[in-house]
This record gives C-alpha cells, sequence and structure tokens, in this order.
C-alpha cells in the first residue's frame, strides 16, 4: 500500500509554512544544524520587500508566507512534532525536514525577478 499523501492532515497555510521552513533550514543565512541529529534551528525569518521575499537565489511570494508570523500555525506544527518553539528561534525536527509537502515547486520559485 502507498504510503498516505499528507499523513498530519495539513491545510495548506500549514504545508506553505513548513515548506518554508524547509527551505530555510537549508540556507546558512537563516539556520543552523541544530543539536538533534536531522535537526535545524531556524535563527530568523525572511523580511519581504513588497510583494515578495527572497529564499537564497528563489524567490516567495509574500502572499504564500502569510503562516510564518501566524501563531496558530506555528501551534500547530508544534502539536504535530513538526517544529519546536524557543524564545528566540525555532527548531525545525527531522521529521518536519523530511515531511513531503508537495508545495515547493508552487511557492518557491527559482526565476529571475
Amino acid at each position: 500500500m502507498p504510503a498516505k499523501k499528507n499523513p498530519l492532515n495539513l491545510n495548506a497555510l500549514q504545508l506553505r509554512t513548513l515548506t518554508l521552513l524547509q527551505e530555510l533550514a537549508c540556507l546558512a543565512d537563516f539556520s543552523r544544524p541544530g543539536e538533534e541529529p536531522g535537526s535545524f534551528v531556524i535563527a530568523s525569518l525572511p523580511l519581504p520587500h513588497g510583494d515578495h521575499f527572497h529564499l537564497g537565489e528563489a524567490v516567495v511570494a509574500s502572499r504564500d508566507a502569510t503562516g510564518l508570523r501566524n501563531p496558530a500555525v506555528w501551534a500547530a506544527l508544534e502539536r504535530k512534532g513538526l517544529v519546536r518553539s524557543q524564545p528566540d528561534h525555532v527548531i525545525l525536527t527531522p521529521l518536519g525536514f523530511a515531511y513531503e509537502t508537495g508545495m515547493r515547486g508552487a511557492i518557491i520559485h527559482t526565476h529571475a525577478h
């Protein structure tokens, strides 16, 4: 039997937010490896300018990142074991980093702007 797509039943906003956190985990300007193998400490979030922001070479529309500053989204991701909130940073757990959201190609654009 094939694995269930989205087994934690994340909603679209949670999936987009997790996708962005996974991308941030791969960028040294925003993150570093965590103490737990496979985890990442995300120490800062990108600041939008206009209707978009940059993640390395990629561009993301601000409308796709509303969950990055939404406490309810953070609480849901934490409840499902995908992140752990700390006072000054968030830890993306190994489960969170490996979770297949299926959203990367839809919200992270690598073309020039």
